[in-house]
């Protein structure tokens, strides 16, 4: 079913387009507050007693505290006002909680001391350093536990009754995963994350308290008598580009903005790829990766970090970091290298470049971190999804806002239409156009799709290793019980009744046949799908070392005054609040909350 021709023709997501072509699911990304007019810049006289630098998440919500406790507030961003709230617009909006009522009605039974053990076993704090991160981990965990569904249900924002099971670790009791679902999925997706703040900061701005300055390039904090007091910079060309798309760099003159205390919150570096080989931890994940797609946008690039460590804050655990294993090129790309992460369930099999299956208990979806080392020592930077069309519109959710309209725009009809036969739209277009995706009839015919997408220096797939090993999982599906540990894994996953009834696939063999040497055929779950999957950029887990107020500390470990980090930047919190892995959720939930005390700090001292 796929040829040559036909994937020739397909886009490679390389280009850097300056007005996408948007697939016919995902609509042009505007910001929903947006849509009330152009944000309002800076009047003469106007004079902020808090500078926010970079309006993602973590800005947004610690302008949203500070505004709402009296103060005047200026945000500069280097992007145009489209790009307002980040990196969150494009998230699938999944949000860690702890011992919730959407995790009570489905049967699971969570406890903060339960996730306190998860995020120490996950995290293995083992530095000096990680004082304040495991300050903050802490922290974070009763608040996930605590205020944050109260907080952000205040706000407006609603939670779907489904909870997924994100990070399933690696077997071990005391490492890294969780022990019970936590994912937490908004309803309306990171779009609608960002607009429970943007709508109370555009309030707060028609009443003169809050200002923006986009196309503002900050590059440098200003300190005097050891105080950060201000921001210097470049001010760029305006430009009406769409979201995430790369923007000019061209200069139109310089800036000066003074106030009572200055936030970064800018972001990770992500978007950098040479930045991400630099601190790649070669020692724990092997040699750096030649090849990386990115999962976030260009304009994500590290800029202030090395401009805070100039100003005198600390930066620790630059060597954290968290990168896919699933990433697959966008079709329709809107970045350069602009990649699309696979969420996947338990069912599909997982094979490393050279055709062997990945490690046991490396399954999909179960230890990320690990998973990328396991990639990185067969010397390849891809690895290769096996599965069919039963399990593909059960167990495949691409992850973003865009790829899921029926959770962003919050219709629940669209939403309903999930559990129709057949596979997501989304997913449907990138099976049909996506440069890494084969479909086939039999497995011969899928094994030669594979190898039509290697490239020069990359190995072949041997047809009858791939066969072995389908045929020997096939195998164990007659039964609910099996000797093999992804088996028994697809089994305890469908346990959780949610999962059981729209997350996973009822176990069953890819081949017709499974007679030694003959079981070629695809079987009763529809057509063979095979996935190229790529190590695709995403978040950054270290940065400036942080108070428990989101302080920034200089590096003889006393406060700078004046000075405060959040989000991405600051390790989402302390410099690195997940240690060396993310129990998933805790990327727009780490904005939120550390922004969040941002804020409150801010407001107190200014």
């Amino acid at each position: 079913m796929t040829d040559s021709a036909s994937r020739s023709a397909r886009t490679s997501g390389e280009a850097r387009p300056v007005h996408p072509d948007y697939p016919s699911y995902a609509p042009p990304s505007t910001s929903t507050a947006a849509n009330a007019g152009p944000l309002p810049a800076p009047e003469p006289g106007f004079t902020p007693d808090v500078i926010v630098v970079g309006h993602g998440l973590a800005g947004l919500v610690a302008t949203y505290e500070a505004s709402r406790a009296g103060k005047k507030v200026l945000v500069v961003d280097q992007e145009n006002e489209k790009n307002l709230g980040g990196q969150a617009y494009w998230s699938l909006g999944g949000l860690f909680m702890v011992d919730t009522p959407e995790q009570r009605r489905i049967g699971v039974h969570d406890s903060l001391d339960l996730a306190w053990r998860d995020w120490l076993g996950s995290a293995a704090f083992d530095r000096p350093e990680d004082h304040w991160p495991r300050r903050w981990a802490r922290a974070y965990v009763e608040f996930a536990a605590g205020e944050k569904r109260t907080y952000l249900n205040g706000l407006g924002l609603k939670i779907i009754p489904t909870v997924g099971w994100a990070e399933r670790g690696g077997g071990d009791v005391e490492g890294h995963g969780n022990s019970v679902p936590r994912f937490h999925v908004t309803w309306g997706t990171g779009p609608e994350v960002v607009r429970v703040f943007e709508e109370p900061v555009r309030t707060a701005a028609a009443e003169g308290r809050v200002r923006f300055a986009v196309r503002h390039r900050v590059d440098e904090i200003v300190v005097e008598d050891g105080r950060a007091v201000g921001v210097r910079g470049a001010t760029l060309v305006p430009c009406d580009l769409d979201r995430g798309v790369s923007s000019p760099r061209e200069e139109t003159g310089r800036f000066e903005f003074r106030g009572g205390a200055v936030l970064v919150s800018s972001g990770g570096i992500g978007g950098n790829p040479d930045l991400v080989r630099q601190y790649w931890p070669s020692d724990r994940l092997g040699e750096a990766p030649r090849d990386l797609i990115l999962g976030v946008p260009e304009h994500v690039d590290g800029r202030m970090l090395e401009i805070s460590g100039t100003a005198g804050a600390n930066l620790i655990n630059r060597d954290r970091m968290w990168h896919y294993t699933e990433g697959v090129a966008n079709f329709a790309p809107i970045w350069p290298s602009h990649a699309i992460r696979i969420i996947p369930g338990p069912s599909t099999l997982w094979l490393d470049a050279t055709g062997a299956r990945m490690p046991v208990p490396l399954f999909p979806g179960f230890h990320t971190t690990a998973s990328v080392e396991a990639i990185r020592r067969t010397g390849h930077d891809h690895s290769w999804f096996i599965l069919d069309s039963a399990i593909a519109e059960k167990e495949f959710v691409l992850s973003g806002s865009e790829q899921n309209p029926e959770m962003t725009d919050k219709v629940v009809k669209k939403f309903l239409s999930r559990a129709k036969k057949g596979l997501p739209p989304s997913v449907g277009e990138f099976a049909e156009k996506g440069v890494d995706w084969v479909v086939a009839d039999s497995l011969e015919e899928l094994v030669t799709g594979m190898n039509e997408l290697v490239r020069e220096g990359e190995p072949e797939l041997d047809l009858e290793k791939v066969r072995e090993f389908v045929l020997a999982m096939d195998g164990q599906m007659d039964n609910p019980f099996a000797k093999d540990a992804q088996v028994q894994a697809i089994h305890n996953s469908r346990r959780v009744l949610t999962d059981k009834l729209t997350r996973i696939a009822k176990p069953h063999k890819l081949l017709a046949d499974s007679g030694a040497g003959n079981g070629s055929a695809a079987g009763s779950g529809g057509p063979l799908i095979a996935v190229k999957v790529h190590l695709m950029t995403r978040k950054t887990l270290g940065g400036i070392e942080t108070t428990l107020d989101s302080q920034c500390l200089r590096p003889d470990g006393e406060p700078f005054p004046g000075l405060y980090a959040a989000g991405e930047v600051a390790g989402f919190g302390g410099g690195g609040v997940h240690g060396y892995n993310s129990l998933e959720g805790t990327f727009l939930g780490g904005c939120i909350f550390s922004g969040m005390k941002a804020g409150r700090a801010m407001a107190r001292e200014v």
